[in-house]
C-alpha cells in the first residue's frame, strides 16, 4: 500500500449459532489462515436466555462469496439462514465491539472489558478485555463462578491449592488467587490461545506467573490429562466452567484430583442439565454443598465425601519445597 492508499473498509457479517459452537471458534480459524487478511471472529449472547449466541466477522474488505460459504461452515446450526452482511463506519470497529459490552459485577469483583470503564471503589476491578476466548464475564455462568467463590470466601473457607480446568481467559483463575492469595493455582485449557490469552491478562492484571505460592502457573491440557496437573494433586478447590457434556465425562478424572473434603465449583450448564451433572459427581464421591442459579444457568458446589482405607489422599509437602513438584516452566 501506498502512502496515499487508502485503507480497505471493515464489513461485518452476522450469524446465529449455538453456545457450543462459539466455544468451538474460540482461538485462531484454520480455516482462515491462507487468507492475507482472514476476519476476526467474534462471538456473544444474542438473547437473555443463552438459548442463542451470534457469531460476527470482521474482514478486511467486502467479503466474497467463498468465504462467508466458509463462515456458514463454522456454524452449522445455520444452515439455511441468511447472514447479515453491512458495511462498518470508517472507524475502529474492535474498540467500538468492546464499548458495547457493560462491566459485570459478581461478589466483590468487577470485570471491566475495556481499559476506559471506570474503576468500581470498593471492589476488586480486573480487566479482561473482549476477544477470543471465553470467560470475560459477561456469560452468567462466569458471573456465577464468581459470586459462588465470593461467598465460600466469605463464610470462611480456606484454599491451599487451586485448579481452574478450561480457564478460557484466566479470570476465576485470577479471582481465587485475590481470594487466597497464598495458595498455588494452576490454570488449564485445551486451547494454546486461551492459554496465551490468559498469560496476557494475568500480567495485565498483576497476577504473578510462576510455580510458587501466590502465583498462578499455566499449562495447556486436555481435561486433567498433564503431569502439571497430576503432580499437584490433590487440590482443596478445581473450578470447571465448561459445558455439561464434558462435566459429565471428566467427573473421574476430575474428582480423582481433588482431596478429602475438598471442593469443586462447576458450571457451563443449563438447568435441566444440573441433575445428570450432579449424579455423575456424586457417584465420584462428592455431595451437593451449594447451587446458586442465574437465569437458567446454575452454578454447584460440591465437596469431596471422606475417604476410607488406603485410598485416602495425601497432601504434598510443598513447604519442604518450596514450589509445587511436578510442574517446569510455563
Amino acid at each position: 500500500m501506498t502512502e496515499d492508499a487508502a485503507p480497505a473498509q471493515s464489513w461485518k457479517v452476522t450469524l446465529p449459532c449455538t453456545r457450543a459452537e462459539a466455544e468451538a471458534l474460540d482461538g485462531d480459524i484454520a480455516a482462515f489462515a491462507l487468507m492475507d487478511h482472514p476476519p476476526v471472529l467474534m462471538t456473544s449472547e444474542a438473547d437473555e436466555d443463552g438459548g442463542v449466541w451470534r457469531l460476527d466477522a470482521y474482514f478486511e474488505g467486502r467479503p466474497g462469496p467463498a468465504a462467508i460459504r466458509l463462515l456458514k461452515t463454522l456454524v452449522p446450526s445455520a444452515a439455511g439462514t441468511k447472514p447479515q452482511v453491512e458495511a462498518l463506519p470508517d472507524e475502529d470497529w474492535v474498540t467500538m465491539s468492546q464499548q458495547g459490552l457493560e462491566p459485570v459485577t459478581a461478589g466483590r469483583f468487577h470485570v471491566r472489558n475495556i481499559e476506559s470503564d471506570p474503576l468500581l471503589p470498593g471492589h476488586v476491578n480486573l480487566l479482561i478485555e473482549a476477544g477470543r476466548a471465553f470467560g470475560t464475564g459477561q456469560h452468567e455462568t462466569t458471573a456465577g463462578c464468581l459470586s459462588m467463590l465470593d461467598r465460600m470466601r466469605r463464610v470462611g473457607m480456606r484454599f491451599r491449592n487451586v485448579a481452574d480446568i478450561g480457564t478460557g481467559t484466566g479470570l476465576l483463575a485470577f479471582a481465587a488467587l485475590t481470594l487466597w492469595p497464598r495458595a498455588y493455582a494452576i490454570a488449564s485449557d485445551i486451547d494454546p490461545v486461551a492459554v496465551a490469552i490468559s498469560a496476557d491478562n494475568a500480567r495485565a492484571n498483576g497476577v504473578a506467573l510462576g510455580d510458587r505460592a501466590g502465583q498462578l502457573a499455566l499449562v495447556t491440557a486436555a481435561g486433567a490429562d498433564h503431569v502439571a496437573l497430576t503432580g499437584r494433586a490433590p487440590y482443596d478447590l478445581l473450578i470447571a466452567n465448561i459445558l455439561a457434556g464434558p462435566l459429565i465425562e471428566l467427573a473421574p478424572s476430575l474428582c480423582a484430583l481433588v482431596e478429602e473434603g475438598g471442593s469443586v465449583v462447576l458450571a457451563g450448564l443449563l438447568n435441566e442439565q444440573a441433575d445428570a451433572v450432579i449424579a455423575a459427581y456424586r457417584r465420584q464421591g462428592m455431595r451437593l454443598a451449594e447451587r446458586s442459579d442465574r437465569g437458567h444457568w446454575p452454578t454447584l458446589h460440591l465437596r469431596k465425601r471422606p475417604a476410607i482405607g488406603w485410598k485416602r489422599p495425601r497432601r504434598i509437602d510443598r513447604a519442604a519445597r518450596g514450589e509445587a513438584p511436578g510442574f517446569g516452566s510455563i
